[in-house]
């Protein structure tokens, strides 16, 4: 398919106005339902996890979704929410010791640095019920039960053992290996897609009616950009500069993982995350300018710094 439209034709992402409007949004969203007040420093470890900044990838892909499906932005602030908190918790727990052993996460030392182990571990298991609870209760979503239950579903199974817990198994079991491609495509599918996946299609949840043939695009989108993001990622821990990147870099070449620049050298794979993203610009066509918001992250996750 060709909707007319391929990665070179796009300016760098320009972060800036988002940050003016949906980040401001997501941002008191986030600070008003992680806890100050919870037990001990469990509190303070969530709050330290979750309000230091950070791409915020993942809520901008819930506010662009929307905005092609034409869905209110006051009703995504939610999603948008639970889909961090996911992603904080995971961050939480794929630094600790058991897992990768990070001290360092987007400029400051890791939460189990900052804190402790124990707390460490705590933090992230009670982000992770808090997405849930933010789907059912969030009034702003003006949303009926079964669309609540439709994007709870659609969340825990991104993030449990057939989405990002599954694919974080296959990578701590691939450590020292040299599986093949598809294995690794597989693993971050699971791990990194599955997450971006439900970033887009969430407000697709709050359609009434539903829409088929939205949701089918906006699929196909997340899946594309989903792995275009991981092997940039893995681009950027070859080439980044630490202080830039804000966490270790070369620290999976350090660890003997798998990468894509491992497997396939840094052309190819920089070719292959350009080919992902003008496939996920080709499932925007029925949307028309609605998803140009869409169009400029595509282009964002592939010449990012960070």
């Amino acid at each position: 398919m060709d909707c007319g439209l391929n990665a070179a034709d796009h300016a760098p992402f320009n972060l800036d106005p988002w940050r003016c409007g949906q980040q401001a949004a997501v941002e008191h969203a986030l600070s008003s339902w992680v806890p100050a007040d919870a037990p001990a420093s469990l509190g303070e470890a969530m709050r330290y996890a979750v309000l230091d900044g950070g791409k915020r990838l993942r809520p901008q892909l819930v506010y662009a979704a929307g905005k092609a499906l034409g869905i209110a932005e006051q009703r995504l602030d939610g999603p948008a929410a639970a889909l961090e908190l996911i992603h904080a918790y995971s961050l939480i727990h794929d630094d600790l010791p058991a897992m990768d052993d990070d001290d360092l996460r987007r400029g400051r030392p890791t939460v189990h640095k900052a804190f402790d182990e124990a707390t460490a571990v705590l933090a992230g298991d009670a982000l992770q019920p808090l997405a849930f609870e933010v789907l059912a209760h969030d009034e702003a979503m003006q949303a009926t039960a079964v669309q609540r239950l439709h994007m709870i579903r659609r969340l825990s199974l991104a993030a449990g053992s057939r989405g990002m817990v599954g694919g974080q198994a296959m990578d701590l079991d691939q450590v020292g290996q040299a599986p093949e491609l598809r294995v690794i495509d597989t693993m971050h599918r699971l791990k990194t897609g599955q997450l971006i996946e439900a970033a887009v299609l969430l407000p697709t949840a709050l359609l009434s009616p539903p829409d088929a043939a939205a949701a089918s695009a906006l699929e196909t989108y997340g899946q594309c950009i989903g792995l275009a993001f991981q092997i940039h990622d893995d681009v950027l821990d070859e080439v980044g500069d630490s202080a830039v990147l804000g966490k270790t870099a070369g620290a999976d070449r350090a660890r003997d993982k798998p990468t894509y620049p491992a497997m396939m050298g840094l052309d190819a794979s920089r070719k292959r995350a350009s080919e992902l993203v003008e496939s996920a610009l080709d499932s925007l066509t029925l949307f028309a300018e609605n998803a140009d918001d869409l169009r400029a992250l595509a282009q964002h996750v592939i010449t990012r710094e960070k």
